[in-house]
């Protein structure tokens, strides 16, 4: 059964058992979530979560970041997902559009105790990446497909193995967890129609999951551990096929997980490559002059970027701002950055966004298969200027840019998040 086969090896993983690189990536992404939290804590949507962990788990043993009264990780764990996710700017697995951070943080955090080492933290979240990226690479991008978010459907599954692994469950409870965790599973994508919040929710919830999975499955509630690969497991029921032979070949030799990339800007990741496109551009061209911009796509964007145009063009709040195309582009070449505020209705109202988004079109082309593929060029006063989507971006600096912007500039924070490995749990706190 394939969460028997990653209960044993997480169980059984260590530190030196996580290639450099590897660890690296995920403290990157670490403190990238933490300054996410930091970001979305004053948000409309970070005040509701809070309030509610608050209310439905005072007192407890789980730390929220920046919280001095700890709720219960049952509710500590959903609070934090949102918040993590609440700006859309968490990262991201490309083959499957999973966001994993916001999933394995929180729940690492829920259950992990102040004075645990930090690489333990590491280690576990590095397993439970590592199971996302598989079971996403499995599925690609089907589930999008069929109205599902992927992070809300494989994320339950993954925080109860980073809580049984924190926990010190044997392998078989895990499992079972795991096994129960899989009924947690959910999420749609109808927020794209009205730019509503439950998307924010799906990460937290799959947190919240995965740690109820995993208490349960301790007290001896069991759950199925083919719910995977069973004939009413995850890919038969949500994608309708078998789940393919070999997820789990190669654990701890390959590292799928590797191929997560984080956000610089905060909306759709498939908005990145156009919006540094447009940035490169800026400099040689007026957003005034512009006559027409053409954004070549992926098939598999159009829905949620590109379509419906006049959503796209003129969206009616922040979240529907976060998934435009035309938005995305239109704010880069106007302001030269896009950033925390970007996307809110008083930047997006602006007449010359607006006026320029409706200049932005988009043709499909089957060939952009890998990865976020993007081409864009802009017609301007008689002249065509052809972004470099092959532009290299410095992922590192980025992150710790956004980070200062997200935290006000919170050094200790940063030093204790991005090298967590030698720093205590408790230092994040």
């Amino acid at each position: 059964m394939l969460t028997t086969d990653f209960a044993a090896w997480a169980r059984d993983l260590r530190a030196a058992d996580v290639p450099p690189g590897v660890r690296d990536r995920v403290a990157l992404r670490v403190a990238d979530a933490v300054g996410l939290v930091a970001a979305a804590w004053s948000t409309p949507a970070g005040v509701a979560v809070r309030s509610l962990a608050a209310e439905l788990g005072g007192a407890g043993g789980a730390q929220l970041l920046f919280d001095p009264a700890p709720p219960q990780p049952a509710a500590a764990a959903p609070a934090a997902g949102t918040l993590v996710d609440a700006l859309d700017s968490d990262d991201t697995v490309p083959t499957s559009v999973i966001h994993p951070m916001s999933v394995l943080l929180p729940a690492a955090l829920a259950v992990a105790d102040g004075d645990r080492p930090g690489a333990d933290l590491v280690t576990a979240v590095a397993a439970g990446d590592e199971l996302l990226a598989r079971l996403g690479a499995a599925a690609g991008r089907g589930l999008h497909a069929r109205g599902f978010q992927a992070t809300g459907i494989f994320g339950p599954l993954a925080a109860a193995l980073v809580a049984g692994v924190l926990g010190g469950r044997e392998p078989a409870v895990t499992a079972s967890a795991m096994g129960l965790a899989g009924s947690m599973s959910g999420g749609l994508l109808e927020f794209l129609s009205d730019g509503t919040w439950s998307k924010r929710l799906h990460p937290g919830w799959a947190a919240h999951g995965g740690i109820v999975a995993d208490g349960l499955a301790a007290r001896g509630f069991p759950g199925p551990a083919s719910v995977v690969e069973g004939r009413h497991g995850l890919f038969a029921a949500y994608l309708g096929t078998p789940a393919p032979d070999g997820i789990a070949d190669g654990l701890g030799e390959r590292w799928l997980s590797a191929e997560a990339r984080v956000k610089l800007y905060p909306c759709a990741h498939v908005l990145h490559p156009f919006i540094d496109m447009a940035l490169d551009l800026r400099g040689g061209l007026e957003a005034a002059r512009v006559d027409r911009i053409v954004c070549e796509v992926a098939p598999w964007y159009v829905p949620i970027v590109c379509e419906p145009v006049a959503e796209k063009v003129a969206p009616t709040g922040e979240y529907q701002a976060r998934a435009s195309l035309p938005m995305a582009v239109a704010l880069a070449l106007v302001d030269g950055r896009v950033g925390v505020a970007s996307f809110e209705p008083e930047s997006t109202g602006r007449a010359e966004v607006r006026a320029l988004a409706g200049q932005v079109e988009y043709r499909a082309d089957p060939a952009l298969t890998e990865g976020f593929g993007a081409r864009m060029h802009v017609l301007a006063g008689g002249e065509r200027f052809d972004g470099d989507p092959t532009r290299p971006v410095d992922e590192a600096a980025g992150v710790r840019r956004k980070f200062d912007e997200n935290t006000g500039g919170a050094e200790a924070l940063w030093e204790a998040a991005r090298d967590l490995d030698r720093h205590p749990v408790a230092d994040l706190w």
